[in-house]
């Protein structure tokens, strides 16, 4: 019998807990209070399970088992991007349907996290005697950053090895570079756009765009016939302070922000066809020049790929244009082979010649570790031990905490092939069955670093 099945157990706890997770609406800068409420959790079950833990920081912690030997640990985070629109679940509840499992965080990152603590649970109560320090280390940050870690490594010593469920199977080696850039103006001088509102989270691509126009009718029959024309889906409504245009796209993370359909950038193409940059201002117009619509950064000169970790992605995220502010965010992910300097040149120097200001609000360096690491080696065996086939090696344009273990984890895990879990979207879910085999393996990999 694998150790990789004491875990299930625990299947019916595990859900009961996952339900109330869930229902906490831990978004990071919007819910702090829920951030730490979804932390004190986890702590209250550590308790109750007989485990060592302890708060780090006021967005982290950590559940240890045992003591000496290496540090081995494993990352998840509880803090979830915002709901958004057009779900037929109830977003921050567990619901089970045709064998999914749905709600807000379930795949990204709650259900692994639940899965990490149980695993150390398992271990303890199976009696098992290990040689090194496991750590289940939790975060409550992730989605704004990851200054979770920041600060809890400032306090905590790093891992000799670690990794974190919070990307797909096989085992990700290479993580591409993230940069969040602020694109401002100083002043907001657009004559007829009054009002230009998308997005919520940076990393995601914006489902809902909006703008208020001081239009004439010549104007509204001319935009009219652009959005017949065009490739969005948009909605006009006249008020009492002038038309409004609402935009509707399809929501996805900004590491694959092809597989979504940005409705500000679909906007602001429809608002730059029919007026002048004077009309609707620099920073609406910029978006059209530079982004054009476009995932890869061609219009930046920003298309590039390597063979590692493959091409270079831009996502706009966040538009906020009214009375005196006009601010726009960014997200791109590059190769890891280039120097995150050289992307933020050349964005820079596209805004700067628009008359914008542009500023780094983040910035997560590439992750890069070798194929036939010791680490790599006894996750592939765990992968293998639970489903008979060898793990395939990837690399990702997602953010993961393995980049803040300075070469010593990646991401592992806890989502399969084929599995539509609709992360950062609408409806995100996971097969039920995929996520008890994930548990198995997280089972097996653990028991392996803590007896190794």
């Amino acid at each position: 019998m694998l150790f990789g099945d004491k875990i299930l157990p625990y299947r019916d706890e595990l859900l009961k807990d996952l339900d109330y997770l869930l229902s906490i609406e831990s978004i990071d800068g919007a819910r702090d209070d829920e951030c730490e409420r979804a932390l004190a959790f986890l702590l209250k079950r550590a308790q109750d399970f007989g485990l060592t833990y302890e708060m780090v920081t006021d967005k982290s912690v950590h559940v240890q088992l045992g003591e000496g030997g290496k540090l081995c640990g494993v990352l998840a985070h509880v803090d979830v991007v915002p709901a958004g629109n057009n779900w037929s679940v109830i977003p921050f509840a567990l619901t089970e349907r045709d064998g999914r499992l749905y709600g807000r965080g379930v795949a990204d990152d709650k259900g692994a996290a639940l899965v990490n603590l149980y695993c150390l649970r398992a271990l303890k109560e199976n009696g098992v005697q290990g040689k090194n320090t496991l750590r289940a280390i939790f975060g409550a940050a992730e989605e704004t950053g990851m200054h979770d870690m920041e600060g809890y490594f400032k306090k905590m010593p790093l891992p000799d090895m670690a990794f974190t469920p919070d990307s797909d199977y096989g085992i990700c080696f290479a993580e591409k570079g993230i940069l969040h850039l602020r694109v401002s103006t100083p002043t907001n001088e657009a004559k007829v756009l009054s009002q230009f509102h998308a997005g919520k989270a940076v990393n995601a691509v914006p489902d809902l765009a909006y703008v208020m126009l001081d239009s004439s009718g010549y104007d509204e029959q001319l935009l009219m016939r652009l959005a017949d024309a065009g490739d969005g889906n948009f909605e006009f409504n006249y008020t009492i302070d002038g038309l409004m245009i609402i935009s509707r796209g399809k929501a996805a993370h900004a590491c694959e922000p092809h597989k979504g359909k940005n409705a500000a950038a679909l906007l602001a193409d429809l608002v730059c066809n029919a007026y002048d940059v004077y009309e609707i201002g620099s920073l609406c117009s910029f978006i059209d020049y530079a982004l054009n619509c476009e995932t890869n950064g061609r219009s930046l000169g920003l298309k590039m790929s390597d063979s590692v970790s493959g091409a270079l992605t831009v996502n706009l995220g966040v538009v906020h244009i009214e009375g005196n502010t006009a601010e726009a965010y960014f997200d791109i992910r590059y190769p890891v082979t280039v120097k995150g300097d050289y992307i933020f040149r050349q964005f820079k120097a596209v805004a700067e010649y628009n008359g914008l200001q542009v500023e780094i609000v983040n910035h997560v360096p590439p992750l890069h570790m070798e194929k036939d690491s010791p680490l790599i080696r006894e996750l592939s065996a765990a992968y293998e031990s639970v489903t008979g086939e060898q793990p395939s090696l990837y690399a990702t344009g997602g953010g993961t905490y393995a980049r803040m273990l300075c070469g010593r984890g990646v991401a592992f895990g806890p989502h399969f092939p084929g599995d539509p879990i609709h992360m950062h979207n609408a409806d995100e879910s996971v097969d039920k069955e995929n996520f008890f085999k994930h548990a198995q393996i997280c089972m097996e990999a653990l028991y392996r670093l803590y007896t190794l």
